[in-house]
């Protein structure tokens, strides 16, 4: 079992930024990869940002490639979601969700855990 809590949500101007930590526990957090993901007003739940257990390979959805990084830290068991140029768009709430196996992968149902998810708000 892992435990993953979200933390660094909050409202922001457009064009601003914010960090998004994802704290884990329980299990090893080295075997795991882990996800970012987020869930819109009136939206299904959608696919954000992965990354692989080991921090080597990363994988962004097109709308937030180049504004948007995570990385991780398994000596600290947290995964990190740096936020910039925020648009009001990315207006959502956002998970950290981990999948136990190396791969990175872009699908919900491959995530085995799920954080409760942190309100992030954009304002224009």
């Amino acid at each position: 079992q892992v435990q993953l809590v979200e933390s660094g949500g909050g409202l922001v101007q457009a064009g601003g930024s914010l960090r998004l930590s994802c704290a884990a526990s329980g299990r090893t957090f080295n075997n795991y990869a882990m996800g970012w993901f987020r869930r819109a007003p009136g939206k299904e739940r959608e696919f954000v940002v992965t990354i692989s257990r080991t921090g080597g390979m990363t994988y962004y959805t097109r709308s937030v490639k180049g504004r948007f990084t995570i990385s991780r830290d398994n000596a600290k068991n947290t995964a990190y979601l740096q936020m910039n140029s925020l648009k009001p768009e990315d207006t959502a709430v956002y998970y950290c969700a981990a999948r136990n196996g190396p791969s990175a992968t872009t699908s919900l149902s491959d995530y085995d855990y799920w954080g409760q998810g942190t309100q992030v708000t954009v304002s224009s």
